[in-house]
């Protein structure tokens, strides 16, 4: 395998009197709705337009980011998540701002949906102190925890548990605060790579029979890296759940409103103490399982097939419930707001390797009781 080009020098970095570097303006959220700059501010995903911006900033953010992917600045190459917009969009729609999800390797979208600005994303994914991490989690492993977004997470299926995990302790925190308490949601992603995993089906078990507020969202886009689902899968994704007891819809992926209304289906059902959801949200991603395909040249899907999912493209879909001149203004805003992103994200500083081993061990957290023998 070829390794990945080196990451470019990059601009000169103009300094201070001082002599110390200039930080690179916080471009903020002056770029319209469905945005966040502030921790614990969630995405505004009320409205049919708010859902299209966020469609077309996530769209945005992918190209730009495969772009950097090609220079080098971003190292090691991403997942995109091209084609699957509307199953972040049309989730992340349906909750509020104490819920919380875990995501997956191709995990950008959720992480934006749920409001991460892009100035802070793409930073981490160059790896600059500027980052939602410090430059510390990169494309796999971005987290915000004062948005619910308990990390991306590079294992398949692994989030899952963790998503399981929040459900339990926002459960018991509620009862501790009262019955008049609406209990948080935990939203898990994964794609049908994960149907197979063993902790998924641990994670099914658990929070059918704790009646957990959890929410499993599986992206089946068809393809687990290159094996496809059709070979790999006995049954259906929403058998697997089925057989736990977990009520379980298909819905149509490429259909933002569609994947909305079932979310908030299945978001009150759990919020209101009836135990966990499943959706299976059919979905195609546009582009390869890793950009790495693009170097190795791998051919295993027909391209009648890509061509066929493109006709089903989200965001025209999205667009049509709009009028033209609001589409326009929406377009043009998500593209001021990315290049704001893209200068903001390379000005941003490298890490001192002096502090490589900082955060290795948690600090502030507060111990539960145990049980005394």
């Amino acid at each position: 395998m070829t390794a990945p080009p080196a990451p470019p020098a990059g601009p000169v970095r103009p300094t201070t009197a001082a002599g110390g570097p200039v930080r690179p303006a916080d471009p903020g959220t002056t770029a319209g709705p469905g945005t966040t700059a502030d921790p614990g501010t969630t995405a505004d995903l009320g409205t049919t337009a708010e859902r299209y911006r966020m469609l077309r900033l996530i769209r945005g953010f992918e190209e730009l980011a495969l772009g950097l992917v090609k220079s080098g600045a971003i190292p090691g190459g991403i997942h995109p998540y091209i084609g699957q917009e509307a199953v972040a969009v049309g989730v992340c729609s349906a909750l509020g701002p104490a819920d919380r999800l875990t995501s997956t390797h191709r995990g950008h979208g959720h992480v934006l949906a749920r409001g991460t600005a892009p100035h802070r994303l793409l930073a981490e994914l160059l790896g600059r102190v500027g980052g939602s991490n410090g430059g510390r989690g990169g494309s796999m492993h971005a987290a915000d925890v004062s948005l619910g977004i308990l990390g991306a997470n590079g294992i398949v299926g692994a989030g899952a548990p963790i998503a399981v995990g929040a459900a339990w302790a926002a459960r018991q925190a509620a009862a501790d605060r009262g019955p008049a308490d609406r209990i948080p949601v935990a939203v898990a992603f994964f794609g049908d790579g994960a149907l197979n995993q063993g902790v998924l089906l641990e994670s099914f078990n658990l929070a059918a029979m704790w009646r957990l507020p959890v929410l499993f969202v599986c992206e089946n886009n068809g393809y687990a890296t290159t094996l496809p689902a059709a070979t790999a899968v006995a049954g259906s994704a929403t058998g697997r759940a089925a057989g736990f007891g977990i009520p379980a819809e298909e819905v149509d992926g490429m259909d933002t409103e569609a994947v909305r209304a079932a979310a908030l289906r299945a978001v009150e059902r759990a919020r209101g103490g009836d135990g966990p959801g499943f959706l299976e949200c059919r979905t195609y991603r546009y582009e390869g399982h890793h950009t790495m395909e693009r170097r190795m040249k791998l051919r295993y899907r027909a391209p009648e097939e890509v061509e066929a999912w493109r006709g089903r493209d989200p965001l025209p879909r999205a667009a049509a419930l709009l009028d033209p001149a609001t589409v326009a203004e929406l377009d043009r805003s998500v593209a001021e707001q990315l290049s704001a992103a893209e200068e903001f994200a390379l000005a941003s500083e490298h890490p001192d390797p002096a502090g490589a081993s900082d955060h290795l061990y948690a600090d502030g957290l507060r111990p539960r009781a145990g049980v005394t023998p």
